[in-house]
């Protein structure tokens, strides 16, 4: 199986425990050691009490409305966590690379070796944030049609990508491309993460879903998927069913399940509790690591300064 699978245990997560070919955002994917980038949802950022088919009372604990939060409450890709504050975003990631390849080029074209060209950057498939497909599923209308699998032309667009690779057509020796690397490195060195970063962004998502709040929502959860038909104890267990691991098909029964994952959700706030409770786990974690972050920061922020300067150059 071609398909990234992250899982609750795993060290470090790409966004996003799941099965998925993805290629998980920056962060998600150097920071998100522990979680499952296939996700479920949660349609609204407070508790709507609700009352399943078989009639019980689902009484989720709610997200803490006064709780600061980055992003909308109801898009759980729009979400930042706190650690996120220590890594670079995407834009600026990309930034970073764009920037060397043209240093790469200007000093392979110098050499004698104007064929030489950089590998193309991936495209997106899957989560495109950290938070996007943390906690699960969120986009009813791509559950309708794909259930737990990526998005079908970006799923073909990042294997055409992957078949295609980087072929290098200027022949050039390997110590004359190392040469290069070098030399770029010393005008824009790449960002950085740090395993206290990827600890903490794994750590907490562990942690979090051993919380009280946390272990009641996914109770709740799991009684109104029982009464739908559906027996799973916790929300990514639905993406851990093998039944949903074909990546070239999706069946109905996934679909199905998706569905109901989905209806479940609205009356229960899976993401946003877990959100919160990780949120305030990351807040902690990175409150005893102060300094060492403040650090990381500044550095890629100089690093993204450097890059600003080559891409005006050009």
């Amino acid at each position: 199986m071609n398909w990234q699978i992250l899982r609750r245990g795993d060290k470090a997560v790409r966004s996003n425990r799941t099965v998925i070919k993805v290629a998980v955002p920056a962060l998600a994917a150097v920071a998100v050691g522990a979680v499952a980038v296939v996700g479920i949802t949660a349609n609204s950022s407070t508790n709507k009490a609700g009352t399943s088919p078989a009639g019980t009372a689902e009484k989720a604990a709610p997200a803490d409305p006064a709780k600061p939060f980055i992003g909308q409450a109801d898009d759980p890709a729009t979400w930042r966590l706190p650690i996120e504050e220590y890594t670079p975003t995407k834009s600026q990631s990309l930034l970073v690379s764009t920037s060397r390849d043209q240093l790469m080029k200007n000093c392979m074209t110098a050499a004698g070796f104007p064929q030489w060209a950089p590998a193309p950057d991936l495209p997106t498939v899957g989560g495109k944030t950290l938070t996007d497909w943390r906690y699960g599923i969120h986009d009813p209308a791509q559950a309708a049609t794909r259930g737990y699998h990526p998005d079908a032309e970006a799923q073909k667009a990042y294997d055409k990508a992957m078949m295609a690779g980087a072929v290098d057509k200027s022949h050039a020796d390997k110590g004359q491309v190392r040469h290069c690397v070098e030399a770029a490195g010393t005008q824009v060195p790449t960002v950085q993460s740090s395993e206290t970063v990827e600890t903490i962004t794994g750590d907490s998502y562990k942690e979090a879903a051993k919380d009280p709040k946390v272990v009641a929502v996914f109770a709740q959860w799991s009684s109104c998927m029982k009464a739908k038909g559906y027996s799973y104890r916790e929300p990514l267990d639905t993406v851990d069913d093998s039944r949903f691991h074909d990546p070239n098909e999706v069946s109905g029964l996934e679909i199905a399940t998706a569905k109901a994952d989905l209806e479940c959700r609205s009356h229960n706030p899976v993401a946003r509790v877990w959100f919160d409770a990780e949120s305030a786990l990351q807040t902690k974690a990175i409150k005893s690591h102060q300094r060492e972050l403040d650090a990381l920061k500044a550095e890629n922020a100089s690093t993204v300064s450097k890059a600003s300067a080559v891409a005006a150059a050009k």
